[in-house]
């Protein structure tokens, strides 16, 4: 008969934190893309005129 065996864990280490602590902020990825050309418009808008 075999002793017991130990065998590593299913999950791998691996955390699921979106499941345990769902966010208040929600972004959409057009969200970010629009902030993003939002930004670079306003820097360089800022270059040009100072």
């Amino acid at each position: 008969m075999a002793d017991n065996i130990l065998m590593p864990s299913g999950s791998g280490g691996l955390l699921r934190y979106n499941e345990e602590y769902p966010s208040k902020l929600r972004i959409t990825p057009q969200q970010v893309v629009i902030l993003i050309v939002a930004v670079v418009i306003a820097m360089t808008a800022i270059k040009i005129f100072l």
